[in-house]
């Protein structure tokens, strides 16, 4: 076998010109070499923001949204507890201490909501105030914030009907802080 050979499967292949256009970059006229895009951004860094985006307000009030209606949960609970001792005489619960301890179990459950929900108004508030100069985990905590929210609205369903309002506000607080302009405001450099 030779090096010429066009069987042999160790030599050479013949060398054919390629069509212009086909496989080769396409070049402009001029100097050879193709223009380079625009450069906007370094790769990989996120874009340079000074205003929040509209999204990412609406994320935010919709965020104020679900602690107000916490806070009107807890004044709620604060209610039932202010006629709990008053509706148990009423039902004839007093004297008979089975039906007393049962009452009492059904008051520490309402306090522990009133605890629980609380606790959510007051967390709200605080995520509430961080959007302006908070990191990524003020979005992360929005939105894990957002699907407590969510089961905060399915236990408000059956109670006063409050809690459809909720789900929904919660869902839009989700979808608005998930997406892309969020993620961007809140990686922004600061400077």
């Amino acid at each position: 076998m030779s090096f010429g050979d066009p069987n042999n499967p160790y030599g050479q292949p013949p060398q054919q010109p390629a069509a212009p256009g086909y496989g080769q970059p396409q070049q402009p006229a001029g100097y050879g070499y193709p223009a380079a895009p625009p450069v906007q951004q370094p790769y990989g860094m996120a874009p340079v923001l000074t205003q929040m985006p509209g999204i990412t307000r609406a994320a935010q009030i919709m965020l104020g949204l679900v602690a107000l209606a916490h806070a009107v949960i807890a004044g709620l609970y604060v209610y039932t507890l202010s006629i709990w001792d008053e509706t148990m005489r009423e039902a004839g619960v007093s004297g008979d201490a089975e039906a007393e301890r049962f009452a009492d179990i059904g008051k520490g459950f309402v306090v522990f909501l009133l605890g629980l929900a609380a606790v959510f108004a007051l967390l709200g508030v605080i995520l509430l105030l961080q959007y302006a100069k908070g990191g990524n985990a003020v979005r992360v905590c929005s939105i894990v914030y957002g699907s407590f929210a969510i089961v905060t609205g399915i236990v408000m369903i059956a109670a006063w009907g409050l809690g459809l309002i909720i789900m929904v506000v919660a869902i839009l607080l989700i979808v608005f802080a998930a997406r892309r302009p969020s993620a961007d405001w809140f990686r922004r450099a600061r400077y």
